[in-house]
């Protein structure tokens, strides 16, 4: 049996990264990590080229990545949420596994689960809720995919503005945004997933519970 994790996380060794190798080695199976941003993946044409082949008439990485994913026995993504959604990264290539549901539906059955790093604290007013509309897109993907999905894991990300140099005064900090207006880079300081106890324990649940479906 074989699970595989994509992210769609750009920055190298992300919590969306670190909190999907989590789950992948929680499995305790064979499992393989993607990283979107090493691969070209452009989004579906709706050409529907692919509905006597089950395989995308582009050139690029997505053909290689959907057989991927049509040859592993789970999926679980990662993303994180520019814009309060799904990253365009990740978009693309759910679109690009549209191949594989014509005449035999090859992702019919198999466990899946998301992974969504938001920096929008659950609840906050007067904001988008932005995880819950990540892993919304994920779930709602692998529910039209006849998949099953396992579930969630939410971890506390990070906005850009507190790298950019400019986070402390730039009018459009979302640090001030999401904290208030004193807010700076210092007070905020950086979310780790290491330090996060819930969305450990609930990727590590994730793993083991696509391993507990695939051994039955």
């Amino acid at each position: 049996m074989k699970v595989l994790g994509v992210s769609g996380s750009p920055i190298p060794d992300s919590n969306t990264d670190r909190a999907l190798k989590e789950a992948l080695e929680a499995t305790g199976l064979e499992t393989e990590f993607i990283k979107l941003k090493d691969y070209n993946v452009e989004p579906c044409n709706a050409c529907l080229g692919c509905v006597k082949t089950n395989q995308c008439v582009q050139k690029d990485d997505g053909v290689l990545l959907a057989e991927k994913t049509k040859e592993a026995d789970a999926l679980i993504i990662g993303s994180y949420t520019p814009y309060a959604n799904i990253d365009a990264r990740s978009k693309a290539f759910l679109e690009r596994l549209y191949p594989l549901r014509h005449n035999h539906g090859f992702m019919g059955g198999k466990p899946g689960g998301a992974i969504v790093a938001s920096c929008i604290l659950e609840g906050s007013e007067m904001l988008p809720p932005a995880a819950d509309m990540a892993v919304n897109s994920i779930k709602f993907f692998m529910m039209e995919e006849n998949m099953n999905f396992l579930g969630e894991v939410k971890v506390l990300g990070n906005v850009p503005c507190i790298k950019c140099g400019r986070g402390d005064e730039c009018k459009m900090s979302a640090i001030k945004m999401l904290n208030g207006p004193d807010a700076t880079v210092e007070s905020v300081g950086t979310n780790v997933f290491e330090k996060q106890p819930d969305a450990i324990n609930s990727a590590k649940e994730l793993g083991l519970r696509i391993k507990a479906a695939l051994a039955s």
